[in-house]
């Protein structure tokens, strides 16, 4: 199985809230616009496929309520759980292809591409993702030289979220470099606080660890080659950042308790861990997608008992700033392309991202939305250095890999990462093993 950057949240969220698998959005309008004119899309019928369950997918049948009372059309939204793929894929066969997909992750839109499922997206979208999106984010949706995926939702994942009361006890500072952080970890720790709760359960945090780790530190010329499979594994620039990596990794005072521990640490106790009733570290890095559980699970206030900073930089390399997020493409199948189409247009303007940011839990990638839009001052910053990294951000490295190396629970990187968390004594030897394991699911 697959996981999407922002897989995240879902996992932390889908317990507290499920939907059902299908929503309506209907408009509520009547048959004119505020206007005055008829809704040009007025009695027809949009399908909408997407990962999400819980908050996110009530959040975005608000952006679909919202298209339905500009144009008229109604709207289903319907959950395909984790595994987008093998889902779209059967709806394909049966002859129920819903209109528009929301991809979360780069190597099954490459995938829907190259299987021939995907419309090309129109000239206006492509005008519009010009105009409110940096270069990167259409070029992540452009496979062979065709525009087919318009990214609405992101992640901003080079988040150190941390306790200022553990901080203000302890008297250290957000960390600018790789070597303050391990110092201040180091002080955390001797105040009686361990600096890290790392959550090593699942796999895919370690890979996010790895990939802000190398991005700063091997550069991003380095960090796409790696990510396409152009350099191996053992290039001595990721037995560096391993090395770099291991250092944090294997220092039980740094770590809350100790590799092992962190082996038996899903994601929502990595937060829970820092800001629950009874807090054991001083800091978890993960995400914007933190401040979700923050508030929704752990009902405290970002902004005054969670804050983050911008993950460090790593031996004078750049703040790294990895993203994950979820495109639109519409499928040559759906029932209703064209109207699809209007949909994915709406989601390219600053209009439709603004409603989810005043909803809360959401970043857009469109630079064109008002910092006024979104719900707290936390997710406004974190949305404002994501979109002013411009086209220095890069995507999830593990997303950007065929499923089988990057995304898969107990195989590939996420488990070759989860040994290497438990035994950090082998750069080399853990490199050895990320190659053979790539090779083999990149078929070389």
């Amino acid at each position: 199985m697959r996981r999407s950057a922002v897989r995240h949240t879902r996992v932390a969220l889908s317990g507290a809230a499920v939907l059902g698998l299908a929503l309506s959005a209907t408009a509520c309008g009547g048959d004119v616009s505020a206007g005055g004119g008829k809704k040009e899309l007025n009695g027809q019928t949009v399908t909408v496929a997407g990962v999400w369950t819980g908050v996110e997918q009530r959040n975005f049948k608000q952006v679909l309520d919202a298209f339905s009372e500009k144009t008229g059309a109604k709207v289903v939204f319907s959950s395909t759980g984790d595994n987008v793929s093998t889902v779209v894929g059967s709806q394909i066969e049966g002859g129920n292809a819903p209109d528009v997909v929301m991809v979360p992750q780069v190597g099954v839109l490459q995938q829907f591409a190259r299987k021939g499922w995907l419309a090309p997206l129109s000239p206006e979208i492509s005008a519009a993702a010009k105009t409110n999106f940096a270069k990167v984010w259409k070029d992540y949706g452009t496979v062979d030289k065709t525009y087919y995926g318009l990214y609405f939702k992101a992640s901003h994942k080079s988040t150190v979220w941390y306790s200022p009361e553990a901080f203000q006890q302890a008297g250290v500072e957000p960390a600018k470099t790789y070597k303050e952080l391990l110092a201040s970890g180091r002080t955390l720790s001797d105040s009686g606080v361990p600096a890290f709760s790392v959550a090593g359960e699942a796999g895919w945090p370690l890979t996010d660890w790895f990939e802000n780790v190398y991005l700063s530190q091997a550069g991003q010329e380095n960090y796409d080659k790696l990510a396409a499979h152009k350099i191996p594994w053992t290039h001595p620039t990721v037995v560096k950042a391993l090395t770099t990596l291991g250092k944090l990794f294997g220092d039980k005072n740094l770590v809350a308790g100790g590799g092992s521990g962190a082996l038996r640490t899903d994601f929502p106790e990595s937060v829970q861990q820092v800001f629950g009733p009874e807090p054991k570290a001083g800091m978890v890095y993960e995400g914007d997608f933190v401040s979700a559980l923050v508030t929704d699970e752990l009902h405290k206030q970002v902004g005054k008992d969670a804050k983050f900073f911008p993950f460090p930089s790593v031996d004078g390399g750049k703040a790294p700033v990895v993203s994950g997020g979820d495109a639109a493409v519409v499928l040559k199948t759906g029932k209703n392309k064209k109207a699809g189409m209007e949909l994915v247009k709406y989601l390219a303007s600053p209009e439709a991202a603004s409603v989810w940011a005043k909803a809360g839990g959401y970043i857009s990638p469109n630079k064109k939305v008002p910092a006024s839009a979104y719900h707290d001052e936390v997710t406004r910053d974190a949305a404002k250095s994501l979109t002013d990294a411009g086209n220095s951000v890069r995507f999830d490295m593990s997303d950007q890999a065929p499923a089988a190396f990057g995304g898969t629970q107990g195989a590939g990187e996420w488990k070759l990462l989860q040994d290497f968390l438990r035994d950090p004594s082998d750069p080399k030897g853990t490199a050895d093993k990320l190659e053979a394991a790539a090779a083999k699911a990149y078929g070389k």
